[in-house]
């Protein structure tokens, strides 16, 4: 029996892939999904591959990667020459955004505890130093 029927529905694929059938349509629309075949009524008709492709879609975008990145990926994939090389140059691009991302949030997360270190947590809202630090202006 086959597990796999290479005729989906958009709901049964949207299920299978642990997305929702308006994402489906959306990815359809910015090209990240070939437009389905179509049944005589019209409806759209998907094989396993496209399940495959948003699974990929789906963690890829969980690791951060835009649409345009994910397209990308998707085109480099299909790439039998230049595609690792070039999956690995955007895996280690988004590795740097996401060491940039960590060492911004690492300075917000330094500047806060200073702030909570230096309010005592009680008194005048115009002595507190949180909303004093917050609206000082600063050189840029």
């Amino acid at each position: 029996m086959n597990t796999h029927p290479s005729h989906l529905t958009i709901g049964a694929v949207a299920k299978r892939a642990g997305v929702g059938i308006d994402t489906i349509r959306y990815y359809e629309r910015e090209g990240l999904l070939p437009a389905p075949r179509r049944r005589a009524s019209g409806y759209r008709d998907y094989d396993a591959d496209t399940v495959e492709r948003l699974r990929f879609i789906r963690r890829a975008k969980e690791l951060g990667f835009s649409l345009d990145e994910i397209r990308e990926l998707l085109a480099l994939s299909a790439d039998r020459e230049r595609g690792v090389r070039g999956v690995k140059q955007r895996a280690e691009a988004r590795l740097g955004e996401v060491e940039r991302r960590i060492r911004e949030l690492q300075r917000v997360r330094r500047g806060l505890k200073l702030l909570i270190d230096a309010c005592p947590g009680h008194g005048a809202l115009e002595h507190c130093p949180i909303l004093r630090a917050l609206g000082e202006e600063r050189d840029a």
